[in-house]
C-alpha cells in the first residue's frame, strides 16, 4: 500500500531556542528524588546527542529530493535536533559531575550507531524513523501523564517537555522523507524495511537504555533485583510509560500508517503553555 501523506497542512514546526539548567545544577537524584526514575531519564539522555545527529544525517542527505514544503520541514527538524542535542550535552555534563560514566554511555551509543552508518542509507533512514517513532510516543506519555516528571525541578520538568514537545512537532518529517525515498520501491518492500528497522531499533534501543540504567546503578551501589523489580513497577505500573506506549507502539507495523494518523497537536499547544519565557535564549533574567 502506498503511504498517504497524512502530515496536516496547517503543521508549524517551531524551532524554540532554549537554555536550561544554567544558572542552578540538578540533584543526583533529580527525578523526585528517585533514582529509579532518574537513572531512566539519564540513560535515555546519554544516547540523545549522538542518536540525534544520526538522525539529522540520516533525513540531511535526502533533503535536496524533498518537495519544497517537507524541505522546509526537514531545515526546522534540523534545527530543533541542533538545539536538543546541545542542551543534552549539558544536561549530561550535569549527570558526569554526580560521578556517573557518561562518556562510557556515549561509547556504547557510537559502537552502535557506527554499525548503523555501515548500512544503506534508507536503511538508516528506516532506523530513523523507527526510533522517532519511539521518541514521539514517548513524547505524547510524557505531556499527557504529569506523574511522569512528578518531583523534579522546574528547570528539569521544562527541559523534559521542552524537548517532547519538539518531538512531538516534527514527528512525521523523518517519514515524510522516507516516503519519498522509498518511493521507487515495490509497497511491500517499503513497508518490510520500515518494519524490520523497527525491529532492529527496538533491540537496539532497550539493550543501551538498560546497559546504561545498569552503569548508573552500579556507580548508585543499588544494581540488584530489587532495583530492577522497580524498574519494571516504574515502566509497566506507575507511571508505567511503557503500558501507556505500547499501543501506539505497534501502529507502526500496520500498512497504512503516518505518524499523523493521530494528531496530538492539542496537547503540544496546552504543554507549550506551562513552557516559561524565561527558558528562551536572551530573556532577561
Amino acid at each position: 500500500m502506498a503511504h498517504p501523506n497524512q502530515t496536516p497542512l496547517d503543521l508549524t514546526i517551531q524551532p524554540r531556542d532554549m537554555a536550561f539548567g544554567r544558572k542552578t545544577s540538578n540533584a543526583r537524584w533529580w527525578a523526585g528524588g528517585d533514582p529509579v526514575a532518574t537513572s531512566f531519564y539519564n540513560a535515555l539522555s546519554a544516547t540523545f546527542p549522538l542518536g540525534e545527529r544520526f538522525f539529522m544525517d540520516s533525513v540531511r542527505r535526502y533533503r535536496n529530493v524533498a518537495p519544497s514544503e517537507l524541505k522546509a520541514q526537514i531545515a526546522a527538524f534540523l534545527a530543533q535536533e541542533a538545539m536538543h542535542t546541545r542542551e543534552h550535552i549539558f544536561f549530561n555534563n550535569q549527570i558526569a559531575d554526580h560521578g556517573y560514566d557518561i562518556a562510557k554511555m556515549e561509547a556504547r551509543t557510537r559502537k552502535r550507531l557506527d554499525f548503523a552508518r555501515s548500512r544503506p542509507p534508507l536503511q538508516q533512514l528506516g532506523a530513523t524513523i523507527a526510533l522517532e517513532h519511539f521518541t514521539a510516543i514517548l513524547a505524547h506519555a510524557l505531556l499527557a501523564d504529569t506523574r511522569h516528571l512528578e518531583g523534579a525541578s522546574d528547570e528539569a520538568k521544562a527541559m523534559w517537555r521542552w524537548h517532547a514537545i519538539e518531538e512531538i512537532e516534527h514527528k512525521a518529517v523523518a517519514f515524510d522523507t522516507y516516503v519519498v525515498a522509498a518511493a521507487p520501491l515495490p509497497a511491500w518492500r517499503r513497508w518490510s524495511l520500515r518494519v524490520m528497522t523497527m525491529i532492529a531499533a527496538t533491540q537496539l534501543l532497550f539493550a543501551v537504555v538498560g546497559a546504561n540504567m545498569a552503569d548508573l546503578f552500579e556507580a548508585d551501589g543499588i544494581r540488584n533485583g530489587r532495583t530492577w523489580r522497580r524498574v519494571l513497577s516504574f515502566l509497566l505500573v506507575r507511571p508505567g510509560m511503557l503500558r501507556q506506549v505500547v499501543g501506539a507502539y505497534f501502529t507502526y507495523f500496520l500498512p497504512g500508517f503516518h505518524p499523523w494518523s493521530h494528531d496530538d497537536r492539542a496537547l503540544v499547544r496546552e504543554a507549550e503553555l506551562s513552557l516559561e519565557t524565561a527558558y528562551a535564549q536572551g530573556a532577561p533574567a
